[in-house]
């Protein structure tokens, strides 16, 4: 019996043992388990030991070259001006002389009011004004004749004074009435509503027959709006520590900006304004860039990309952007020394732009940097070069955080 027992216990022990063997001979298989203890020893990461052969690498050879110092930031595009169109009387549309969406020019003719009922008063106002200048010119031959007669003694003091009170009056009269016409026909260029600035008109609300009152402008007295798109705004924010910089070249001359869209295309212009203060919720500050837009590619509202431009570096070190590898102490890249060793490279970096990284420290002119295949390095590993052609496109960057 004792006998049975032992030969039980030793199938279990020698079935759980292969299925052990089985279960880690299906995880290495499959990429679950280490296939031995060393690698179990190994940090997560990058493998520590190098691969079976020279790995084969692409690299390029560090020089110093120009390199423009730009600002990226997200930009809103913003019309210059924008100019709701409103009436300034109660009165009715009678024609409107644009159509929705048109490009129309500073003094057009839009919209077209009733001005009859002012005309006439206009009308009322000039034969009163006729009248008071017949009038006038009446008591002047009036107050001359009692002057005569006073100086012949047939007249009286009180007579030449009445006459020359009269003329006074009358004068004054002939001045009211000529305001009144001035205002009747201020009133009256209201009902001509032309468009204050040249810019793309927005949509009509309100057509011919239209009765308008100037109590309802605050709700439904906007006949249209014009916004000014050429040249345009672009609207952005920059780090503050950027300010300095940007201060003291805008000092120097004409800082330049690049409007970015989606499709890649650049519209050109220049800054026209920094913010007074630091929103100190961000850290930002606000900063317009003018823009030309004769061709009308920048739309206000639309989310642009700005380039800032604030200068020019003359011998900076750059290497394209996918060389950068991240690591826990920072970046680096992967330098090839002696023609066949790669060395692992500690680098700072100044800026990325146009899918390159302007390097501050950690590389030298002629140091071979590796651009491709340097996911399978390590820190000693053999690697066999080719280099870059010079017209090669460069990798695109990863994202940033």
């Amino acid at each position: 019996m004792r006998m049975a027992r032992v030969a039980v216990l030793a199938s279990v022990v020698v079935v759980c043992g292969a299925a052990f063997v089985f279960r880690g001979d299906i995880q290495r298989k499959l990429g679950f388990a280490p296939a031995n203890a060393a690698e179990n020893a190994q940090p997560k990461g990058r493998p520590a030991r190098p691969a079976a052969g020279p790995v084969p690498v692409v690299v390029i050879t560090v020089a110093p070259k120009s390199m423009p110092v730009i600002v990226e930031a997200v930009g809103t595009v913003q019309a210059i001006s924008s100019i709701a169109l409103k009436s300034r009387i109660d009165s009715q549309i009678m024609k409107v002389n644009v159509e929705e969406g048109a490009l129309v020019k500073e003094g057009d003719l839009l919209f077209e009011l009733d001005a009859r009922t002012l005309k006439a008063q206009l009308g009322m106002i000039e034969a009163q004004i006729r009248k008071d200048q017949a009038q006038i010119g009446q008591a002047k031959r009036d107050s001359a004749r009692a002057d005569d007669l006073l100086t012949r003694g047939a007249g009286t003091v009180v007579t030449r004074d009445t006459n020359v009170t009269s003329q006074k009056a009358l004068e004054a009269q002939y001045e009211a009435d000529v305001a009144n016409r001035d205002s009747i026909l201020a009133q009256i260029s209201y009902t001509e509503i032309r468009a204050p600035v040249s810019g793309r008109i927005g949509s009509i609300p309100n057509k011919a027959g239209t009765t308008l009152r100037v109590s309802d402008n605050a709700v439904t007295g906007v006949l249209a709006t014009i916004n000014q798109v050429d040249p345009i705004f672009v609207q952005f924010a920059i780090p503050q520590f950027v300010l300095p910089d940007l201060r003291t070249a805008m000092a120097k001359g004409e800082v330049k900006v690049n409007a970015v869209m989606d499709n890649g295309t650049r519209q050109g212009g220049a800054m026209a304004f920094i913010e007074n203060n630091v929103d100190p919720n961000t850290g930002t500050v606000g900063a317009k860039a003018r823009i030309a837009n004769a061709n009308e590619g920048l739309w206000p509202g639309q989310f642009v990309k700005a380039e800032v431009i604030l200068g020019v570096e003359a011998q900076a070190l750059s290497v394209p952007a996918a060389a950068v590898q991240l690591g826990s102490q920072g970046p680096y890249v992967f330098v090839v020394k002696d023609g066949n060793t790669a060395e692992v490279r500690p680098i700072t970096i100044k800026r990325t732009q146009a899918g390159e990284s302007v390097v501050g420290s950690g590389l030298t002119a002629g140091d071979s940097v590796v651009i491709d295949g340097q996911l399978r390095l390590v820190n000693g590993a053999p690697v066999t070069t080719k280099q870059a052609p010079v017209d090669a496109p460069k990798s695109t960057p990863p994202p940033r955080g």
